[in-house]
């Protein structure tokens, strides 16, 4: 009985997947007014009812979509090499400018006018923030135990997220490599210093 669970199990899997997938890819896309569970469905390559049958309500899916936004966010963070300061910051960077933000935001943006989401988001973010900052700190080799350095790593994840903003409206990709640079210089005195 085993064998016949098991593929069962790897297709609800795969489902799932597709469906967190498609959602962050909605959200991004086209923002919370855009994105129902029928057109995540649809993306998805599922029927409105498999969909439902993961995430009973929209909030859940998008909520879960997130979730799964900060998991791939926070691997990819660890996944960064620690070979210098500056590709440090520019690595922490690009993970606020790319689709995995911009879908994030969106759900934030839902979330300051849709009260059943508020809460779950809110505890989400604060979760995330502290993992972000804890990887952050270990990528950056920052000791905390030195006055002013968890406000540094914290004002360069705060920077990274305002760039991600910029990102939004325009390619500033030339500014924003010279922003990386000075930063990148900032958190080498402030952490070596």
């Amino acid at each position: 009985m085993a064998a016949v669970t098991a593929p069962k199990q790897d297709r609800s899997r795969a489902t799932r997947q597709r469906l967190l997938e498609a959602a962050v890819s909605c959200l991004a896309e086209h923002g919370w007014a855009g994105s129902t569970v029928a057109v995540v469905a649809e993306r998805a390559g599922v029927s409105r009812g498999a969909a439902q049958h993961h995430f009973p309500t929209r909030e859940d899916l998008f909520t879960a979509a997130v979730e799964y936004v900060a998991e791939e966010r926070s691997q990819a963070l660890r996944a960064l090499p620690a070979r210098d300061r500056e590709e440090a910051v520019a690595g922490i960077v690009a993970l606020y400018t790319g689709p995995l933000f911009r879908a994030a935001l969106q759900l934030w943006v839902a979330a300051a006018h849709e009260d059943q989401l508020r809460d779950r988001v809110a505890e989400l973010e604060a979760r995330v923030g502290r993992e972000s900052h804890r990887i952050a700190v270990e990528l950056l080799g920052a000791d905390e135990s030195r006055p002013g350095v968890r406000e540094t790593v914290q004002g360069l994840l705060d920077m990274a997220r305002g760039l991600g903003l910029a990102t939004l409206l325009t390619d500033d990709t030339t500014r924003r490599e010279r922003v990386v640079s000075q930063w990148a210089r900032l958190v080498g005195e402030a952490l070596d210093g």
